[in-house]
């Protein structure tokens, strides 16, 4: 599978720049389970790939806690049986872990005073709290005196 990767509209990888590794995977597999290696890591080193500069720099600034060494990204997949299945997921991955690097940082919220309404509501319901509260103690006119 060394397609290549598209990302977003204006950003594909390519698959050169992607490399595999498999190994066995974890958990329950019957008989194939200590023969097949279905689990795959998907690795994109940041630092040689074929990127624009400013979208490298974006992606390192972005992801510099999940590099390893600094410079490549690791996703792993061994959810599924097949190691085609945990191939595709591992794309899928990463693929949208490049995405959500690459999307621009939401709008800053503007900070917002409650509105006069929404403090009285608010008081108003905390009141009627306590009367209920205050009717359910003894000797006070509840059900229970």
């Amino acid at each position: 599978m060394a397609d290549d990767l598209p990302v977003t509209r204006s950003l594909t990888v390519r698959g050169a720049d992607l490399t595999e590794r498999f190994s066995r995977s974890s958990g329950p597999g019957g008989q194939g389970v200590n023969t097949t290696d279905s689990r795959v890591e998907l690795v994109l080193d940041l630092e040689a790939a074929d990127l624009p500069e400013p979208t490298r720099a974006r992606l390192l600034e972005r992801l510099a806690g999940r590099l390893v060494d600094g410079r490549q990204l690791v996703v792993a997949a061994s959810e599924h049986r097949a190691q085609l299945d945990n191939r595709r997921a591992a794309r899928e991955r990463m693929t949208a872990l490049l995405a959500q690097a690459l999307a621009p940082p939401p709008k800053k919220r503007r900070p917002t005073k409650p509105t006069r309404g929404s403090q009285r509501r608010r008081l108003d319901a905390k009141k009627q709290r306590g009367e209920i509260k205050k009717g359910r103690q003894k000797g006070r006119g509840g059900d229970w005196s």
